[in-house]
């Protein structure tokens, strides 16, 4: 029987209220509390919190402060990131980014949803004793590939792929996948022209 973090990295319904699951949110709001606390000059200390909170993360990369995180476990950064200030990464499943990679501030990055059908999202005759929650979620992964730059504001919704290259415009919902080597802007984000041609 599958776990429910299992079933949340298998982009399936999973438990939000799980133990474990809840013992991987009190963490990560734990450690994004002390690093956001720390003073941006305190490099080793910042590091160090990051190794901790993060799946992995490469060399010469810089997270701004504040940083919000759901679990900070299913992140991966490569090398030469800057996330700027006040990014908030929702990785319920995976989050992958990249080697040279500029997140701007402000974007949002969201694995976890939830159904638009009001009777598959919500639970019909919940009892608040309950171990479930009276919601529905499941979580898709969101990967950025290398040499992207991600504008100020944005949005990337769950399952979306942000090809190598590519420039997201400031601002934008990206709610598809968008290939490489492309500028895309907008509410929804489309390609409007391709570079590196």
């Amino acid at each position: 029987m599958k776990t429910a973090i299992q079933k949340c990295l298998d982009g399936e319904i999973f438990n939000t209220s799980d133990p474990h699951i809840q013992s991987l949110i009190h963490r990560a709001r734990r450690l994004t509390k002390a690093y956001n606390q720390t003073a941006s000059t305190d490099f080793n200390k910042r590091q160090k919190i990051l190794s901790q909170l993060l799946a992995q993360i490469g060399s010469n990369v810089n997270i701004d402060t504040p940083f919000y995180c759901d679990y900070g476990k299913h992140i991966s950064i490569g090398n030469n990131v800057i996330i700027n200030i006040n990014c908030t990464f929702v990785d319920c499943n995976t989050i992958e980014i990249g080697s040279n990679v500029l997140i701007a501030s402000n974007v949002q990055i969201y694995t976890a949803t939830h159904s638009v059908e009001v009777t598959e999202r919500l639970v019909a005759d919940w009892d608040k004793n309950s171990p479930l929650p009276y919601f529905r979620t499941y979580a898709l992964p969101v990967k950025i590939e290398d040499n992207v730059w991600i504008g100020g504001g944005a949005i990337i919704l769950p399952g979306v792929i942000i090809g190598k290259n590519a420039v997201i415009g400031a601002g934008s919902l990206v709610n598809k996948s968008i290939p490489e080597n492309c500028v895309a802007l907008g509410n929804p984000c489309q390609v409007i022209r391709e570079i590196n041609k």
